[in-house]
């Protein structure tokens, strides 16, 4: 299971000169400024939006879905392979930096049906303790020839995608919203799925009203997904 932790989140300042409070800060007390901002709505006269959940709600509803880019939130996910990253950065909303191949690798991260499996985990500590050697003797071959950090560059390209990575991603509010529509789908293969999820559950502590319409259910194999009524584009 990959682990997912919040690093940083929008810090929202508000203007001393607009007549307006909120009962919430952050990302979410910017995403109701900049909503409010569009027509003046400071006074919050409509009481089925006079809240900041209420009112991001309504944001929601009626497809206000450019106010949610300005409130951002960055996650550093650990414990999770290169295969799984290579299918996180095709979301192009996001900032990535991810940890280098040419640091020496030293874990690989099997993923759970194999580890179940003796034969099937037997098989998968072969293959990539193969991999693994295969790498360290194209590096000490290299580096007769050019620097350590060339050689790893080079000899790199043997290793597996189980190779363990870590990677910091930030991304608004709407793009975030946009990974997990997309991803936490029961049509979505488990470990990408377990990956939005988990990083569903720091967003909703970061962002609550951004992100409380998810809803995290469980289907009848154990796994877990994630959906929401006020999803309008995928």
């Amino acid at each position: 299971m990959p682990r997912v932790r919040l690093v940083a989140k929008t810090e929202f300042i508000a203007p001393d000169d607009v007549p307006w409070t909120t009962d919430a800060d952050g990302g979410a007390a910017l995403v109701e400024f900049a909503g409010r901002a569009c027509y003046q709505s400071w006074d919050r006269s409509n009481p089925m939006t006079n809240t900041n959940a209420t009112f991001l709600h309504h944001l929601l509803d009626v497809g206000h879905l450019a106010a949610f880019e300005h409130g951002s939130a960055s996650l550093y996910l650990t414990e999770l392979p290169r295969s799984l990253t290579h299918e996180l950065i095709r979301h192009r909303h996001f900032s990535y930096s991810q940890l280098s191949q040419r640091t020496d690798p030293t874990d690989v991260v099997e993923p759970d049906l194999i580890a179940q499996d003796p034969e099937l985990h037997a098989r998968f500590v072969a293959a990539t303790d193969a991999s693994l050697k295969a790498y360290e003797d194209l590096v000490q071959s290299l580096e007769k020839t050019v620097n350590g950090r060339r050689a790893r560059q080079i000899a790199r390209s043997v290793l597996p995608n189980a190779t363990g990575t870590e990677i910091v991603v930030t991304g608004n509010y709407r793009s975030w919203r946009h990974f997990i529509a997309m991803r936490a789908t029961e049509h979505i293969n488990v470990e990408l799925r377990e990956l939005a999820i988990a990083c569903l559950r720091e967003l909703t502590k970061a962002a609550p009203n951004a992100f409380a319409d998810f809803v995290i259910s469980t289907l009848p194999d154990g796994t877990e997904v994630a959906s929401s009524p006020l999803v309008v584009e995928g």
